[in-house]
C-alpha cells in the first residue's frame, strides 16, 4: 500500500512541477522593418464627464491624473496612462429637453452649445469642458470632437435621436446650418480657449437606427458624402484647420465589404475613397486621410477577430494614403468567453481587452486605438474609471482595463513605428486565442516598446535574440500590480519572467 501512495505521490510530484515549470518563447525583433505609425491612444468623455467634471477637486483630478498623467511614482511606476487623445463629445441639447427628449437615462443626455433663440451659450457642457482642459494641462496634444446627432433645434423631428431610422436626421436643407455649427464650435475653443480640435468626426456610428436610447443619428453613404462635401466648403470658407473624420462606423466589416442590412451604409471605404465612386471624398482638403471604425461585434470567435482584421490590412494595401484608426470600443457581446454585462476591475476582461488591442494594432494596422467611456456609471464592461451614478459628488474606482490599456497608451507615443517581432505562434489562431501576444514599436526618441500579454495562467519566460536592446524597464499589470516599475535587467543570455495572466510593457533605452 505504502508503495502505491509513494508512486502516486510521485507522479503527482512530477505533474505538479512539469505544470509549473515556465515555458520559454524565444523573439527577434527587427527594428529595420517598419509598419504603420502609431498616432495615438484615447477614450471618449461620454457620458459621465458632464457630471463628473462638476465633482470635488480633488476627485476628478485624481480620475484626470489616472487618465492623462505622464509622471511617476518615487519607485519609477506611472501614476496615469498618459493618454494622447481626447474625444470630446458635441451634445445635441437632448439635456434642455429632459424627458420629453425620448431618452429614459438622463446620463445620456447632452447639453448643448446652441440655444432656441439661435444664439450660443458656451458656458454648457462644463463638466466635459473641465476634463478637455485638464487634458490639455497634463500634456495631451491631440483633441477630436465628435458628434452623435445634429443640435436638436437643425433635426427633422427636433429630436436628438431618429424616429424611423431610415435616412438621416438631418434635412439636406439643414447641412449647411450643421456645418456653420461645427465651424463655430471649432472657432470657438480655438479663439477663445487655445484648444485646437485637430479633428472632428461628425457622423457617429452611420450605420445604427438611432430610435432612441441616446443621442444618434443614422447616415445613408449617399447622404454622408453630401453633407461631408458641405462640411468641407464651410471650413475652407472660414479657414477651419481641424479635418474631417469619418466614417466611425459601428462595425469595421461595414468598412470593407457590402452588408445584408443597410447595404447603403456598408462598404465605405470603396465608397468614399475609391475615384470611380459617385460619394468619392478623398479629394476634400478637409477630409482625413484616414478611415474610422470600430471593433464591436467582430473579437469572437477568433477566426472573426483575425479575418475581419486582414481585411482591413487589404484594404489599406489597396489605399496606401490611407490611415486605418479604431476610434471606439469597449465590450458589448455576448460570448462563451465574455459577456458585456456586469463591470469587471480584474483581469479577465482586461487581457479580452488587450487581446483585440493586439489585433487592431498587428493584423488591421491601425494607427490609433480608442476605448469608449473614459468613466462609466454602469454595471458594464463599458468603462476606463467607474463611478457612482451621482451628479455633485460620490466613489470612484480604477479597473485592470485602465491600467492594462497604459501597458499600451504610456509607453507607445505619438509618432511612434510599429516593428517586426517574429517569435514561434505569432498571430496564428490558437496563439490569439490562449497564448502569448507579443507586439514591439520604436519611439521618436529611438526607445523599443514591447508589449506582451500572456494569456496562460503561469509564468513564462521571454528570450531576447537581440544583442543590440539594453537599459530595461519592465512594466506590470497583473492582479497584484497595476503598471508597476519591476526592476530588471535583460542581456543576450538572459530571460525575461512574464508572471501569468499579465500584461507586461519592456521599454528599452537604447
Amino acid at each position: 500500500m505504502k508503495k502505491w501512495i509513494a508512486i502516486f505521490l510521485m507522479g503527482w510530484l512530477s505533474n505538479y512541477i512539469i505544470a509549473q515549470k515556465s515555458d520559454t518563447i524565444e523573439m527577434t525583433i527587427d527594428k529595420n522593418i517598419e509598419f504603420q505609425v502609431i498616432r495615438n491612444f484615447g477614450a471618449s468623455d461620454a457620458w459621465a464627464s458632464q457630471f463628473v467634471g462638476l465633482w470635488p477637486e480633488s476627485k476628478k483630478n485624481k480620475i484626470a491624473d489616472w487618465l492623462f498623467s505622464m509622471d511617476t511614482s518615487e519607485t519609477g511606476s506611472p501614476l496615469g496612462i498618459g493618454l494622447s487623445v481626447w474625444r470630446f463629445n458635441i451634445g445635441a441639447g437632448s439635456a434642455s429637453q429632459g424627458e420629453d427628449s425620448g431618452i429614459k437615462d438622463s446620463w445620456r443626455r447632452a447639453e448643448g452649445f446652441l440655444q432656441n433663440s439661435g444664439q450660443y451659450n458656451w458656458k454648457k457642457q462644463a463638466g466635459q469642458q473641465w476634463f478637455l482642459q485638464a487634458a490639455k494641462d497634463r500634456g495631451v496634444e491631440q483633441f477630436i470632437a465628435f458628434v452623435n446627432s445634429p443640435p436638436v433645434q437643425l433635426t427633422k423631428n427636433n429630436k436628438a435621436h431618429s424616429s424611423d431610422g431610415l435616412s438621416s436626421n438631418l434635412a439636406k436643407d439643414k447641412y449647411v446650418d450643421y456645418a456653420d455649427f461645427l465651424a463655430n464650435v471649432m472657432m470657438h475653443f480655438k479663439d477663445s480657449l487655445g484648444l485646437s480640435f485637430n479633428y472632428v468626426s461628425p457622423f457617429n456610428e452611420p450605420q445604427w437606427e438611432w430610435k432612441g436610447n441616446q443621442e444618434g443619428t443614422p447616415w445613408n453613404n449617399d447622404e454622408l458624402a453630401t453633407a461631408t462635401r458641405v462640411i468641407d466648403s464651410v471650413f475652407r470658407y472660414k479657414k477651419i484647420d481641424s479635418k474631417i473624420e469619418i466614417t466611425e462606423a459601428g462595425q469595421i466589416d461595414y468598412l470593407t465589404g457590402e452588408k445584408e442590412k443597410y447595404r447603403n451604409r456598408s462598404n465605405q471605404i470603396e465608397t468614399f475613397f475609391s475615384p470611380e465612386s459617385s460619394n468619392y471624398l478623398a479629394d476634400l482638403k478637409t477630409v482625413a486621410p484616414k478611415i474610422a471604425g470600430h471593433s464591436y461585434f467582430t473579437t469572437w470567435d477568433i477566426q472573426k477577430l483575425k479575418s475581419a482584421r486582414e481585411r482591413i490590412a487589404e484594404k489599406l494595401n489597396k489605399y496606401p494614403s490611407l490611415e486605418y484608426w479604431m476610434s471606439e470600443y469597449c465590450i458589448l457581446e455576448n460570448n462563451e468567453e465574455i459577456k458585456g454585462q456586469g463591470k469587471d476591475l480584474g483581469m479577465q476582461t482586461a487581457l479580452y481587452l488587450a487581446r483585440v488591442i493586439h489585433a487592431d494594432l498587428t493584423i488591421a494596422n491601425a494607427s490609433a486605438w480608442h476605448w469608449w467611456l473614459a468613466i462609466s456609471p454602469y454595471n458594464y464592461k463599458d468603462g476606463l474609471v467607474y463611478v457612482d451614478k451621482e451628479t455633485s459628488d460620490g466613489s470612484f474606482f480604477d479597473s485592470k482595463l485602465l491600467w492594462v490599456l497604459g501597458n499600451y497608451s504610456r509607453f507607445i507615443r505619438p509618432g511612434a513605428k510599429r516593428i517586426l517581432v517574429e517569435h514561434q505562434g505569432y498571430n496564428q489562431l490558437n496563439n490569439l486565442k490562449e497564448g502569448v501576444l507579443i507586439s514591439a514599436y520604436k519611439n521618436s526618441d529611438s526607445s523599443i516598446v514591447v508589449v506582451v500579454v500572456n494569456q496562460h495562467d503561469n509564468a513564462v519566460n521571454l528570450k531576447l535574440n537581440n544583442n543590440d536592446l539594453d537599459e530595461m524597464q519592465q512594466y506590470v499589470t497583473d492582479n497584484q500590480h497595476n503598471l508597476q516599475n519591476i526592476e530588471s535587467k535583460a542581456t543576450e543570455e538572459s530571460e525575461i519572467k512574464i508572471s501569468g495572466k499579465s500584461v507586461t510593457t519592456l521599454v528599452f533605452k537604447n
